[in-house]
């Protein structure tokens, strides 16, 4: 197994400084940069494992805090497992912070990430791959068509409103993306009814795109984050080897 190092980081951005953890094999050579995005819960410690999960498959992984303008995380107190019980009152507070992460900001922050991962020695030259959860597989999604030059690679899983009927929805860049997409979209997911996947479908088959998706069978929103209630074992054990799949053939 490879031996994995993480280390703290802080990244400047238009904005202010974005706290964000950054895992590598700790050989120190070059790897391939992958950018995860996280979920509405942020930068915690089930993230840091994953970034770890992906190191030791030999990529260097940058997990940024994306509300970093409210505070260094935690920024909110999390319990040790997030359950569904817990959630009515923590969304008050985790809602309006993900609403002012507007499309604008997120793509700027996005450049900021990309040129620090860049500028990096145990980052290989060369574009990255993206994975992101819930709100991140949104942002995987916006990033591959707004930095198109900058992204080999994208997954999402378990995203909500991909493909709305707004005029400013993600899959609408789909013509300016050049990378491979995968997708594993959470079967019981109310962010996500079967219209908004044929849609997003529709757009990058349109687009020429090279993409797969898939709908996980019985998995709820969220089915890849271990600590929380919706965690689905079987479903998370598939996300990795689509993921790790996906970044094989890219790298």
């Amino acid at each position: 197994m490879t031996s994995v190092q993480g280390t703290a980081v802080d990244i400047p951005t238009e904005d202010g400084v974005a706290d964000a953890y950054l895992a590598r094999p700790a050989d120190g050579a070059p790897r391939p940069g992958v950018l995860l995005y996280q979920d509405a819960f942020g930068l915690r410690p089930h993230l840091r494992s994953m970034a770890d999960r992906l190191a030791e498959a030999g990529y260097a992984v940058l997990v940024p805090n994306l509300f970093y303008r409210h505070g260094r995380a935690p920024v909110f107190e999390l319990p040790e497992l997030i359950d569904a019980s817990a959630r009515p009152e923590l969304f008050k507070k985790i809602v309006p912070v993900m609403q002012a992460l507007t499309p604008e900001l997120a793509m700027r922050d996005a450049d900021a990430y990309l040129r620090w991962l860049a500028d990096r020695p145990e980052v290989a030259e060369g574009p990255v791959a993206l994975t992101g959860y819930c709100m991140g597989a949104r942002l995987a999604l916006l990033t591959a068509g707004t930095y198109p030059d900058r992204v080999a690679a994208a997954a999402g899983f378990h995203g909500g409103r991909l493909a709305t009927e707004t005029p400013d929805s993600p899959h609408l860049v789909a013509e300016h993306i050049t990378a491979e997409m995968y997708f594993g979209h959470a079967d019981a997911d109310p962010s996500l009814p079967p219209e908004q996947i044929e849609r997003l479908a529709a757009a990058l088959t349109a687009a020429g795109v090279r993409h797969r998706h898939e709908v996980y069978g019985g998995a709820e929103h969220g089915f890849t984050q271990a600590d929380t209630t919706s965690y689905s074992p079987e479903g998370d054990e598939r996300h990795w080897a689509a993921l790790l799949d996906l970044l094989k053939r890219t790298f």
